[in-house]
């Protein structure tokens, strides 16, 4: 049996390098600090918890995380096979019933050879065992600094927020209509408000309470999973433009909505729904009072508020190599959104990475070098070449690919060809692997 080795965090990156370190033959020792201590935003004793939203994101070919799912798929990505295992119907959207989704990870991984998961919280950091950091951002405080002793400087963090969840049944379903965005499944309960009913909610969200953060002073919001309550602040009509724009939808013959607000199913038996782009920090109070304004809500009960809460992660392009080493320690990786990714299938893409970079070190197999118009490749080269001075979490987008070599007027055809593009060299690389 080949060397064992300790992953700390059982997270969505945790999780698949423990599975993906397992089918190569090495002894695991994965490390999960729950039930003994929950995070703020966690309350789910199982592994692989989903927090901020149950959208895994668009697994369509022309959109950013579409490519990156696809790329998963060719390298047998666990979580992935899970997470499509629970989807809900959510359009194009590859959402899951977090629940499900995190019992089946739980129970998979519980059911491997060779893997002990080990139910405490780690304060000190190995670094004569192989060992890959995936605590996630909600890292706890000891551990965190003893990350910060390894490194030797400062650690950095934005704060993010999550969506609250409410009973299906109690959504007022005559003032909803179901039809989907451009043609697309109606998945979604669409709930329209008038001029009038839309400038008193944003009026009413704008002046409403929010929680206090008591451990700092300022508020680093990360511009992915903006607060709804600071999105409103930026302009009245800022919403109208974003997640309440009401476009795209069937005409029926009435006049357009002025703004409608989305629900998507949040479980497979479709009775719970969360708010789609409801991310919050107002205090549970204000969130009832104002989200009761939206009229297909006003007596919509709340099986879970939102919450906001510290996301941690380190200076990627000054600590890691291109496969999630440490520089100074290439025994020590990082994984998952600590690593300076953003995003569920991001978080679970850096996992597979470092397991796979581990696997080949500790084999004396070259180190695998992703293409450039890979999007896990894009998403590795963002991460080492950013700017030091003010590096922020990056997620998938066409952005931080490399140009196509001809020019092609149509944005949905110019983004297959982002996608075929990248597919291709990753067949390829593949194929040189196995040479």
């Amino acid at each position: 049996m080949k060397k064992t080795i300790n992953i700390i965090g059982g997270g969505l990156a945790g999780c698949e390098a423990t599975y993906q370190l397992q089918k190569r033959g090495y002894c695991v020792r994965l490390y999960e600090q729950k039930p003994s201590i929950f995070s703020p935003a966690h309350s789910n004793a199982n592994l692989a918890e989903i927090v901020c939203s149950n959208s895994l994101k668009s697994t369509d070919l022309s959109t950013a995380s579409g490519m990156l799912k696809a790329e998963l798929k060719i390298i047998d990505c666990l979580l992935l096979k899970i997470a499509e295992e629970c989807s809900v119907p959510a359009g194009s959207a590859l959402a899951v019933d977090r629940e499900q989704f995190s019992q089946k990870v739980t129970n998979y991984i519980e059911s491997l050879p060779n893997v002990e998961i080990i139910r405490e919280e780690v304060t000190k950091i190995d670094t004569d065992i192989p060992t890959i950091i995936a605590t996630g951002p909600l890292t706890s405080g000891k551990f965190f600094d003893e990350i910060g002793k390894l490194l030797g400087d400062e650690r950095l963090y934005f704060y993010d927020a999550s969506a609250p969840i409410i009973d299906a049944s109690t959504i007022d379903k005559s003032k909803t209509f179901s039809s989907g965005r451009y043609g697309q499944a109606s998945d979604y309960i669409n709930c329209p408000m008038n001029k009038e009913e839309y400038y008193t909610f944003v009026h009413e969200l704008t002046n409403a309470k929010r929680a206090e953060l008591h451990e700092f002073e300022s508020t680093n919001v990360f511009e992915g999973c903006m607060p709804i309550e600071i999105m409103a602040s930026r302009g009245e009509d800022t919403l109208r433009f974003g997640p309440l724009r009401p476009v795209g939808f069937e005409k029926t013959g009435e006049k357009r909505p002025f703004a409608v607000v989305q629900l998507r199913r949040e479980n497979t038996q479709s009775d719970l729904y969360n708010i789609v782009g409801f991310q919050t920090n107002l205090t549970f109070g204000e969130q009832k009072r104002v989200f009761s304004l939206i009229p297909a809500l006003a007596n919509a009960e709340f099986v879970k508020y939102g919450v906001m809460h510290r996301n941690s992660y380190i200076c990627a392009p000054k600590h890691l190599t291109e496969n999630f080493a440490l520089k100074i320690n290439p025994n020590i990786y990082f994984a998952g959104q600590i690593s300076g990714v953003e995003g569920y299938v991001e978080s679970i893409t850096s996992g597979l990475v470092a397991a796979l970079d581990m696997a080949n070190t500790l084999d004396k197999k070259p180190h695998i070098c992703w293409p450039k118009d890979t999007m896990i490749g894009a998403i590795i080269n963002y991460l080492i070449t950013a700017s030091e001075n003010n590096f922020q979490p990056m997620n998938a987008n066409f952005g931080i690919l490399p140009p196509l070599d001809s020019k092609i007027k149509d944005k949905k055809e110019r983004k297959i060809q982002y996608s075929q593009r990248g597919l291709e060299s990753l067949k390829q690389m593949l194929k040189n692997l196995q040479k």
